[in-house]
């Protein structure tokens, strides 16, 4: 579940309930409880299926039976920053153990051993209850026993600050990074918008092309996403037959030898970059927009060629395809500063 990418609408809900969760939990507006909850449902929007569970035992408590806690309920207690160790005081033996009460219970605790300190102020008090919701309070002279209550007061609020600052975090983390996603999805839009008005102008077939090969990114079918990247090698190869049409090779020297630049049909890349070296007045742009364009050319063509071998495991997720299809628009966008 947690392979599967959310869509732009879950995103964007998701951006704006981060910016409530963590209204809520600076300025402490709402109990923490709800704010699990709330966490929940951000889980929920961006497909993280154990964090999810998490807010959930958050809210509820984790389950366990007579034997204890299920491996699997465990091992999320322990991401939720839920275990501490003890030591055996005859065996020096460490044992882990995670705390399973729920952040409700944990607020109870809190409030009760806050009470009990309270009327400690003017007489020693010891706290008994037989019903969570009924506690009483009565007169004790042991100051062994103040301090049980002192250490269950400190003891239930640093746990509740712990869950607290767990939430805080994740959803700290989340909203940044949907944050940045949007920077990002803003500056690939204007590249994207630049590159659409322009290259209608130069190789009017490419416009078609690469609104193919983006509306292919958004499919949650892999092959839509070889077949974006194929579709980025035909444009790039569109593009070189408009700027670079095939000819001879081109001889260049290199620490005084010859080296030959093959510019024929298929050597699409080469013609792009040619054409680069040629218009370009800035050596360094020409050899960064070459490294670029080696490095995708080479990429494409292993695609394209597994591909041909009948090979379909070779894009292996979206995130991969949105980066060479981000590259082309790149290289087009450069190309195209050149030829106007």
């Amino acid at each position: 579940m947690d392979n599967i990418p959310p869509n732009r609408k879950a995103l964007e809900e998701a951006l704006g309930l981060s910016e409530e969760i963590l209204k809520n939990l600076e300025l402490s507006e709402i109990p923490l409880t709800n704010i699990a909850l709330k966490t929940c449902r951000l889980a929920r929007l961006l497909n993280d299926s154990d964090v999810q569970k998490i807010m959930e035992y958050e809210a509820s408590g984790y389950p366990s039976t007579p034997t204890g806690l299920s491996p699997d309920i465990y091992k999320l207690a322990v991401v939720a920053d839920r275990e501490f160790q003890l030591k055996d005081s005859k065996t020096r033996q460490i044992t882990s153990y995670v705390y399973i009460e729920s952040i409700e219970e944990l607020e109870y605790q809190t409030k009760i051993a806050e009470k009990a300190l309270d009327a400690a102020k003017d007489r020693d008090v010891s706290v008994s209850s037989a019903n969570p919701y009924q506690t009483v309070f009565t007169p004790v002279g042991n100051w062994y026993e103040r301090q049980q209550i002192r250490d269950s007061a400190s003891k239930a609020a640093k746990r509740l600050s712990s869950r607290r600052s767990f939430i805080y975090r994740y959803v700290l983390r989340k909203h940044y990074e949907l944050k940045f996603s949007g920077i990002a999805d803003d500056i690939f839009s204007r590249i994207r918008g630049r590159v659409d008005s322009n290259i209608g102008d130069f190789v009017p077939d490419a416009i078609n092309k690469l609104s193919a090969a983006y509306d292919n990114l958004l499919s949650d079918n892999p092959e839509d996403w070889s077949n974006a990247v194929h579709g980025c090698r035909r444009i790039l190869q569109d593009l070189a037959d408009a700027i670079f049409p095939p000819t001879e090779d081109r001889i260049i020297q290199i620490e005084g030898k010859e080296k030959a630049i093959k510019l024929g049909k298929d050597n699409y890349i080469n013609r792009i970059k040619a054409y680069v070296t040629d218009h370009s007045k800035s050596e360094r742009f020409a050899e960064i927009v070459g490294s670029h364009l080696r490095f995708l050319g080479d990429r494409l063509d292993s695609v394209f060629q597994a591909a041909q071998k009948g090979s379909h495991d070779v894009i292996v997720s979206r995130e991969e395809a949105d980066r060479y299809v981000i590259y082309t628009y790149l290289i087009v966008g450069d190309v195209l500063s050149l030829m106007k």
